[in-house]
């Protein structure tokens, strides 16, 4: 196969990659091995050596082998990013269990959907998440909890800053819970000696259930493979050409429960050597102080972020030029946006594109090549991608020409969780269809023009409007309802609601929007709502979600059209 873009490469990276035979545990078990005392991770000034974080990775591993988790035994992590959930990870992944990453935002309705979908048996959760969890555990499996505080990991000093209400406090002493155990993380850790060969899985045993929504509103488990989740690993680390091993700082503000975060900011990170700065949540104050102080050199992160610290009004009173390289994704980068902000750092952003399914990675722009504006630049190594036919699936499409955009690579998933219709349907003779429409120019270069799907992106999270829809049609006041992804400035999109209310009856907007929040997660729960008498329809009576949204940046089109004037 011609692959035209060989030519901007330099010679620097290769298209095919070599694979270890060992999974990706026992890869950072050699970097810890090799960095003993190099600093793992940084979390509000406290660190941990690679030799001290892998040690209570063994220390987990070997209390989750007590618990009875063995091969292909789901453990689900609900924690943000903070050192609790590398070590729950990898200890769950070193014996041979399956992670199931979940959301710490999820209401009660998403976690016991997950978790029952899944089969989870043990639960990693934060203590102030706790009191929803509670509500949920009697409707699951889930037979363990694993209890913990970012008190446990926060400097001496800050520990005694940190806030703990006296009912939570049960929570950091082994007590019987419905026939379930609750334990405290750093005691069991204490308690626990570190396992001996912990690796008992290969490379095709599933490693991952990485959920993602879907166009029929029902959450799919992502099967991840040790495989897949190694493969995406060394196709982003033969990214960097002069990557430098051991000594690169890599800022992890991208939630590790995000299968981007989690392969850019955690794994690829650890298997680097780098210094993880572990950031558990976004506040533009906060985080600018912190890249002053940290001088991290890699910053994987989202349009919104790099909109958020350019709008900064005192980003110039903070230097941020020990950033070496930026990689983004999630969301289109706008080309200003991309400009000023490495004429600010005097680093190097480039864009790539991936999916859940991909573990998620499948193009990036070179770093030392050519990099094209808007474009998600091309297939990271080992990796094919074609542009197909929108009528038939299989044909390839000239160069411009828009077309599905389908992929193939070690990183594809094995399928989905227990739906062997939907695996069908979306892994075809070895290729991936990603759902998104596409073209490829005559460098090779892949730009993203529409998606098939009705999936909206804001802030870097996918949010699937049926979804959204359903809840709105749970509403005793709702007749007919649908929700779209409308222009952001910040969030790049934003969720908007259209309602019919049932005859007779009168609802608010601030009503809708409460009901959703009592729903969903904060980031799917609609900015605005417009009712309507009726919402236009298909001969079929299928509501036209795009002849919406169309209606919506016609407007801002004309807005913006009359403020010039």
């Amino acid at each position: 196969m011609d692959r035209p873009w060989y030519r901007h490469y330099n010679g620097r990276v290769p298209h095919e990659i070599q694979f270890p035979n060992q999974p990706l545990p026992v890869l950072v078990a050699r970097t810890a091995e090799k960095y003993p005392d190099n600093t793992a991770t940084e979390f509000f000034g406290a660190k941990l050596s690679y030799k001290q974080l892998w040690d209570q990775v063994l220390r987990m591993a070997s209390a989750l082998k007590a618990m009875g988790v063995g091969k292909g035994t789901r453990v689900a992590i609900m924690l943000p990013n903070c050192p609790q959930t590398i070590i729950a990870y990898y200890a769950t992944l070193s014996i041979g269990g399956v992670a199931v990453m979940t959301n710490p935002l999820y209401v009660e309705r998403e976690m016991e959907h997950q978790w029952n979908d899944s089969g989870s048996e043990v639960l990693f959760v934060l203590d102030h998440l706790f009191p929803k969890v509670e509500k949920v555990l009697p409707s699951t499996k889930i037979r363990n909890v694993v209890a913990t505080s970012l008190r446990e990991y926060l400097p001496f000093v800050f520990k005694h800053l940190y806030p703990i209400k006296a009912k939570k406090q049960n929570l950091f002493m082994a007590v019987p819970y419905d026939g379930r155990r609750i334990v405290n993380f750093s005691e069991i850790l204490a308690k626990t000696s570190p396992v001996k060969d912990p690796c008992e899985v290969t490379l095709d045993d599933l490693a991952l259930l990485q959920y993602t929504g879907g166009t029929t509103g029902v959450s799919k488990g992502v099967m991840l493979s040790h495989r897949n989740i190694l493969a995406n690993v060394l196709q982003v680390a033969a990214w960097f050409p002069d990557f430098r091993w051991g000594r690169e700082r890599l800022v992890a503000i991208l939630p590790f429960f995000h299968v981007f975060g989690m392969t850019v900011c955690m794994n690829f990170s650890l298997y680097g050597g780098c210094a993880t700065i572990v950031v558990p949540r976004f506040d533009a104050d906060e985080f600018l102080k912190l890249l002053h102080k940290s001088k991290p050199t890699l910053f994987p992160g989202v349009p919104t972020i790099y909109v958020a610290l350019l709008n900064h009004p005192k980003v110039k009173d903070y230097d941020l030029s020990s950033i070496r390289f930026c990689i983004t994704g999630s969301a289109p980068m706008p080309v200003e946006v991309l400009t000023k902000f490495e004429q600010m750092t005097g680093c190097i952003i480039v864009e790539g594109y991936g999916l859940s399914e991909a573990s998620p990675v499948t193009h990036v722009n070179p770093i030392s090549g050519l990099r094209k504006a808007g474009s998600i630049g091309i297939p990271v190594s080992s990796t094919d991608a074609r542009i197909v036919s929108l009528e038939d699936g299989v044909s390839d499409v000239g160069p411009g020409q828009p077309g599905e955009l389908v992929v193939k690579g070690p990183q594809v998933m094995m399928g989905y969780w227990n739906m062997p219709e939907e695996t069908a349907a979306t892994l075809r003779d070895g290729w991936l269809y990603t759902g998104d429409i596409a073209t490829v120019d005559e460098d090779g270069y892949f730009f993203i023009v529409d998606r098939k799907k009705d999936m909206i992106i804001a802030g870097g999270y996918n949010i699937y409007p049926r979804e959204i829809d359903e809840v709105l049609y749970a509403h005793p006041k709702v007749l007919d309802a649908v929700t779209v992804g409308v222009p952001d400035p910040y969030r790049g999109e934003t969720v908007k609601a259209f309602v019919v209310p049932k005859p007779g009856e009168t609802v608010t907007e601030e009503e809708i929007i409460q009901f959703c929040k009592s729903k969903l997660a904060a980031y799917k729960v609609p900015k605005a709502v417009e009712f309507r008498e009726s919402l236009p329809k298909t001969m079929v009576g299928k509501i036209l979600r795009k002849e919406l949204r169309a209606e919506e940046l016609r407007k801002m089109e004309e807005k913006k059209s009359s403020t010039n004037e």
